[in-house]
């Protein structure tokens, strides 16, 4: 990946291709069972993985993140029809997922979502819409949140859609600073016909399977961080070495020394704290979903924290687009912001201390 990360960047590439390649090694349902295609791996694996896949490119593994997740979701909340249906070709990523939670009008607060499914016989008559979706329109499966009964988190479940359903359509391509290398748009439905057949779990237990799905989310784009603060660490190490100012290099100068240990001991102490999210998530542990959003907040904060740092190492040549830090720099700001914002990941520790 790491020889087409600025082509993919600069022409808007969704690099269909290279991932399939990477399905083939395993990269497409890794955290999915192996009766369906899966790998079977760990969480602990799944992060090793997305760690080493993002120094290549990050936006391109953020994707590949949001895909596994969705498959997942399929693999441990569906029925064997299901699982046999869906998961083998997403797996092989012959087909690509998209997860649909975010609406225009509720991000943070999730659980206040409008898309409305109307039971209709053996059918579900869909009509909202759905905000940045990754993937959005490029994609052929769409794990959608909806409401199926009242207000709150327990009237909301989980459809599968397919592209070319008739009422599902998409927004215009969006404009985005990074994670150019995959699409992002509105999903739209207009009276959309779902088979009931499509559910996954019961009526009702929709909200509860995202935020499951979404505490495996939050340490793949945590891992995605540590890969490209990984990458960047290694740029700003280079460049200290060939860079002369004042007669010297760069690595001479003890004050940017000291930066780069502290980078590099930042980037080991999150990685850490990802690694430990991880096996608590395999595990199955009590604490599980609290560790996976310290996990986030602390790995996405200091890793943008880690990049930025090494563009400013670069001088005015990190600002450049000829340079790859910069690049790192954009497509890792959102990831402070996607799987539960940090300001989000901050109220859920601080709800789980409080509550003792």
């Amino acid at each position: 990946m790491a020889p087409h990360m600025a082509e993919w960047d600069e022409k808007e590439i969704f690099p269909v291709e290279t991932m399939r390649k990477a399905a083939q090694l395993g990269f497409g349902g890794i955290y999915v069972k192996p009766d369906v295609g899966g790998s079977g791996l760990s969480r602990l694996d799944t992060s090793i993985i997305f760690e080493a896949l993002s120094t290549g490119c990050t936006s391109t593994t953020a994707y590949m993140s949001i895909h596994n997740m969705c498959v997942w979701m399929i693999d441990t909340f569906g029925n064997e029809e299901q699982r046999r249906r869906f998961c083998p070709s997403l797996c092989s990523m012959e087909k690509f997922a998209s997860y649909c939670l975010t609406e225009p009008g509720s991000g943070s607060d999730a659980a206040s979502l409008l898309t409305s499914a109307q039971r209709k016989g053996d059918t579900y008559v869909l009509n909202g819409s759905k905000a940045f979706i990754s993937g959005g329109g490029d994609t052929d499966v769409y794990v959608v949140m909806c409401r199926t009964g009242g207000p709150g988190p327990k009237g909301i479940s989980c459809l599968v859609l397919e592209k070319g359903m008739p009422g599902l359509s998409f927004g215009k391509k969006e404009r985005k600073v990074g994670w150019n290398s995959q699409p992002t748009r509105a999903v739209i439905f207009e009276d959309c016909v779902v088979p009931v057949g499509n559910r996954l779990g019961a009526e009702g237990q929709g909200f509860s399977i995202a935020m499951q799905g979404l505490n495996g989310g939050r340490i793949n784009i945590a891992s995605c961080s540590l890969g490209a603060a990984h990458a960047s660490v290694l740029l700003a190490q280079e460049h200290l070495t060939v860079r002369k100012q004042f007669g010297e290099p760069l690595a001479n100068n003890q004050y940017l020394q000291f930066r780069l240990a502290e980078m590099a001991t930042r980037l080991l102490a999150a990685r850490l704290m990802v690694r430990n999210a991880a096996r608590a998530l395999q595990d199955g542990r009590e604490d599980a979903a609290v560790l996976c959003s310290m996990a986030k907040l602390f790995a996405t904060d200091e890793c943008f924290g880690i990049c930025n740092q090494a563009l400013q190492m670069h001088g005015g040549y990190g600002y450049l687009k000829d340079y790859a830090v910069q690049q790192f720099v954009r497509d890792i700001r959102v990831h402070q912001i996607l799987e539960g914002t940090n300001e989000v990941m901050r109220m859920i520790v601080a709800r789980n201390l409080l509550q003792g």
